[in-house]
């Protein structure tokens, strides 16, 4: 494979080569012996597959070379990211779901494998550890679009440096452009029963929903067509991420929507053919729904397809959007730094299920009324046409 020894692996679950496969992947100084001991406590029907590092350390085994805890060399990570890949290639064909775990030095070395080819895989949790930063692999804004992840840290977490877990945590959940399933654990580092037990529902819906709703291939999208949107591209919003809750419900915390810009909006969008408002079917009280009367509801097409909601307006506390848009789009989206997806995007929700950030000025008015007609479009499969409402010249925001 290259200098390092075959792998040595311990399994559990299913014997069925075509099962997917979930892989385990320890933490530094330990094996693949300790971390396959949480497969039974794991969801029926994957196949649980731990790794052992290759890099033999203290009694135990390490993914790659050092330069401080968290902080892989380059080199070193690189190797063993392709000793791991010769080695997956040759267990599992390309087309079979396959899902990363890693804990602490495991979930760096997770991360990196996500990061480097987000196509490959089909989830990856991350748990207590961080990502490798500064390693080699990129961590540009969108890379791991459409690969649902779940992330667990500690507060009390006294191994992982600070810093690193809080970039991690920022980017896992904002500009990485995943949905991200986030857990806080109120002890330090070690893995917790309500966190396993929270892994194995997500391991459950992600098997779940790729064995019975359309998957977009994970990974970043470039030059994506927006027909409804002044130009035909999005552009960047200004200025970070607002705060947005990382448990449910998702909701915007910061840079809030004044409330007459929201009411502005909302009497824009309530324009468009066939559309009419009322009370939300998902989401918290005060939320304003915009559904449509007729045709059939394809699910990826909507927040709630009984209900034929396409998207809708929180209150005014929070002033942000819930909509379903295309894959790209979505993607697109948080790329440029215009929402983020919903955690349970892919596993649960649709895949598309994107929140918009509220608008600041009248120029994103503008903006996110001609986002919201891009959902609009795709609700309707396309039967409606771009630049109804929202097709003012020079509008960017």
């Amino acid at each position: 494979m290259n200098e390092h020894t075959d792998p040595v692996t311990s399994t559990y679950g299913s014997t069925d080569d075509n099962a997917p496969l979930v892989v385990l992947l320890h933490g530094r100084g330990s094996n693949d012996e300790d971390i396959i001991s949480i497969a039974p406590h794991l969801p029926i029907g994957p196949r649980y597959v731990a790794v052992r590092a290759p890099i033999a350390e203290g009694g135990g085994f390490a993914w790659f070379a050092n330069r401080g805890i968290g902080r892989p060399i380059a080199s070193s990570l690189e190797s063993t990211m392709a000793w791991f890949r010769s080695w997956l290639d040759s267990v599992s064909s390309a087309g079979r779901p396959v899902i990363l775990v890693g804990f602490s030095g495991g979930a760096a070395f997770a991360g990196g494998l996500a990061l480097d080819d987000p196509a490959r895989y089909a989830g990856a949790a991350i748990l207590y550890g961080t990502l490798p930063f500064d390693a080699g692999v990129p961590v540009d804004a969108g890379r791991l679009a459409h690969l649902p992840i779940f992330i667990a840290q500690g507060d009390d977490d006294r191994v992982i440096p600070a810093e690193l877990l809080s970039r991690t945590w920022e980017y896992v959940t904002s500009e990485s452009g995943a949905p991200a399933d986030a857990h806080r654990d109120p002890g330090g580092h070690g893995l917790s029963a309500p966190i396993v037990s929270a892994l194995g529902e997500w391991i459950a819906s992600r098997v779940h929903f790729i064995a019975s709703r359309p998957v977009p291939t994970p990974g970043p999208r470039s030059d994506v067509d927006w027909p409804t949107v002044t130009g035909g591209r999005l552009s960047a919003r200004r200025g970070g991420h607002p705060r947005v809750s990382w448990s449910i419900p998702q909701q915007q915390l910061s840079e809030t929507a004044p409330a007459a810009l929201q009411e502005r909006l909302l009497h824009d969008i309530a324009v468009l053919p066939g559309v009419a408002v009322g009370p939300s079917h998902i989401s918290v009280p005060g939320a304003r729904a915009l559904t449509i009367a007729d045709g059939a509801a394809v699910s990826e097409n909507f927040l709630v397809p009984s209900a034929r909601e396409f998207a809708h307006l929180h209150p005014s506390y929070d002033g942000s959007l819930h909509l379903v848009l295309p894959a790209d789009q979505a993607a697109d989206l948080v790329a440029h730094g215009r929402g983020r997806m919903h955690p349970w995007a892919g596993t649960r929700l649709a895949v598309g299920f994107v929140m918009v950030y509220g608008p600041r000025d009248e120029d994103e008015v503008q903006l996110i009324g001609q986002i919201v007609e891009a959902s609009y479009v795709f609700a309707t499969n396309g039967a409606a046409s771009s630049g109804l409402a929202f097709n003012a010249a020079g509008a960017d925001a």
